[in-house]
Order: structure tokens, then C-alpha cells, then sequence
């Protein structure tokens, strides 16, 4: 895959959730974790919460049994090298990148992922994109019977959300109460989240509004978390009173990041839709010798 001109790449965002864009239709790329933390290094690197290699489901031995449902792999790394089960934003930008390079087209496709295969709706060309992101997983219990999150000495109660990837959510007076999230909040207790986990801080802003900062697990605070809104939005609404499979009512939240906004409907099935919009911003090459 590689040779002497380097190894092509794209770079996009979602809400400002940044990727590198690694094309590998045959999986013939090996992706280290040191390659990945190199090229997501925003000094020495290229600059990026995570990767995004396109890999043909039917090339890569995570996602052969998904290639009759989804052509398109997304192999998503985060940005300290480590695998990852889902990425909401990276599924916008990951579908943009199939219509940028004209393997997919306005309207709807599947993409492959390691939480299964994703439904996704391309509005129109340069339009919002929705992602189906599956359903939430909640644990019983409205503060999860003691799971709490900690920055700088001040402890929350969290609601303890699965989204593909686990999340633990809590509502503040103020996202300033977060602190500067240089390092990953302490969440007890320590068996909660045994893989790690993403912790999203939230406030209101209005009804059925409101607006989040997070830390993610293996790349520190991000501009936006596509799943973390997800989860927010499903913690949000039970919070709320509302629960569309038992209302036989869609609930819709619009959710603030730092870089943007997205709007979340949680389905009467219990499906969870994110719309928001993804752009692709550069092309290049990688210098081979940052894979090695």
C-alpha cells in the first residue's frame, strides 16, 4: 500500500470532530496503534481525534460477515492508537468521504462497523447527513445505583449509557464545573467501566435542548462525540419522563458541542437517529516513514 509518493489521506470533520481519512478498499494497510497516535499527533502528525480507514467489509476479517448487508468498513481507531466500537461524528464524515469519492451517492446506504452494521441517509450533495446509531443500552436504576464521575475533588451522580461504546453521563449547573479535562475524569466505581469509558458534562438550555462537553476515552476532550450526543439525548429524555417505546412517542433533542449542533430522535423502536453535518476540508499524502 505504501510506496515512494506516501499514502493518500483526507481530512474532515463532524461538528469538529476531526478524522484522518485513510482509503484501503483491500485492507492491504496495517494500521499500528504507533502509526495512528503518530498521525493523529496535532504537532508531529497530521491532527486528528481518531482515524477512519475505508476498508471493503468483504477485505477485512472484523466485518466479512457484514458484506452482504454493508459494502464499506469503517475501521476507526482513536486517536492514542486504540480500537473502537463506534463513532457517531466519524460515521457522518466516513459516508461524506463514500460521496466525495463517489462510491455513494445522495440517499441511503449501510456502513459496517465494529458495533454492527449502521443505516445511514445522505440528505442531498454537501446536505446534513443522519446516521442510525442503534439502541441505547441503559442500566436499571436512574443513578445506576451509585456510579458516579470526579474532576478536581467534586463528584457527580452518572447515568451509565451504552451507545456501542459506554458513556457516563452527568448533569451540572454550569460546564465550567468540568474544569479543563486535560485528563479523564474519575468514574467509580473502578468496575463500572472496565474498557474505560467517554464522560459527557451536561446543562439545559430550553426544553429539549441541551448542550454537553466530554472527555473520550483515548483521545481526551473533543469538540463534539456523536454517541455521547446519542446518550445524552436517551439520558436526557428518561430524566425528562420520556420513553418513546413506552409512550409510542419519538423524542427529539437537540443537542450542543463545542463545535456545532446536532439534532437526536430516539425512535418508538427504541432506534436512535443523529443528524448533523460532516465536511471533507483537505487531501494529501502521509510520508511512509510515519507508519512505520
Amino acid at each position: 500500500m505504501t510506496s515512494a509518493q506516501g499514502v493518500p489521506f483526507l481530512k474532515g470533520h463532524g461538528t469538529e470532530n476531526d478524522f484522518v481519512i485513510v482509503p484501503d478498499p483491500d485492507g492491504l494497510l496495517d494500521l499500528s496503534p504507533a502509526a495512528v497516535a503518530r498521525l493523529c499527533d496535532r504537532r508531529a502528525g497530521i491532527g486528528a481525534d481518531g482515524i477512519l480507514r475505508v476498508v471493503r467489509s468483504g477485505a477485512h476479517p472484523e466485518a466479512r460477515a457484514m458484506a452482504g448487508d454493508a459494502e464499506w468498513f469503517m475501521d476507526y481507531r482513536n486517536a492514542d492508537g486504540s480500537v473502537a466500537e463506534m463513532c457517531g461524528n466519524g460515521a457522518r464524515v466516513f459516508a461524506r468521504y463514500l460521496e466525495h469519492a463517489g462510491l455513494a451517492g445522495p440517499g441511503d446506504l449501510a456502513i459496517a462497523t465494529r458495533a454492527g452494521v449502521r443505516q445511514v441517509h445522505i440528505a442531498k450533495e454537501g446536505g446534513d447527513i443522519t446516521v442510525t446509531m442503534g439502541s441505547a443500552q441503559l442500566s436499571e436504576g436512574a443513578d445506576d445505583g451509585g456510579v458516579t464521575v470526579g474532576v478536581e475533588g467534586r463528584t457527580w451522580p452518572a447515568r451509565k449509557v451504552g451507545m456501542g461504546n459506554p458513556h457516563a453521563v452527568a448533569f451540572v449547573a454550569d460546564l465550567a464545573e468540568a474544569g479543563r479535562l486535560l485528563e479523564a475524569p474519575e468514574t467509580l466505581p473502578a468496575t463500572a467501566y472496565p474498557d474505560g469509558v467517554n464522560v459527557e458534562f451536561v446543562v439545559d438550555r430550553g426544553p429539549r435542548h441541551v448542550a454537553l462537553r466530554v472527555h473520550e476515552r483515548g483521545a481526551g476532550e473533543t469538540r463534539s462525540c456523536g454517541t455521547g450526543a446519542c446518550a445524552v439525548m436517551v439520558a436526557a429524555a428518561r430524566r425528562d419522563g420520556a420513553d418513546p417505546r413506552r409512550d409510542g412517542v419519538p423524542a427529539t433533542y437537540t443537542v450542543d458541542v463545542p463545535g456545532g449542533r446536532l439534532v437526536i430522535t430516539e425512535r418508538t423502536d427504541g432506534e436512535i437517529e443523529m443528524t448533523g453535518p460532516a465536511e471533507i476540508v483537505a487531501e494529501g499524502r502521509i510520508d511512509s516513514g510515519l507508519l512505520l
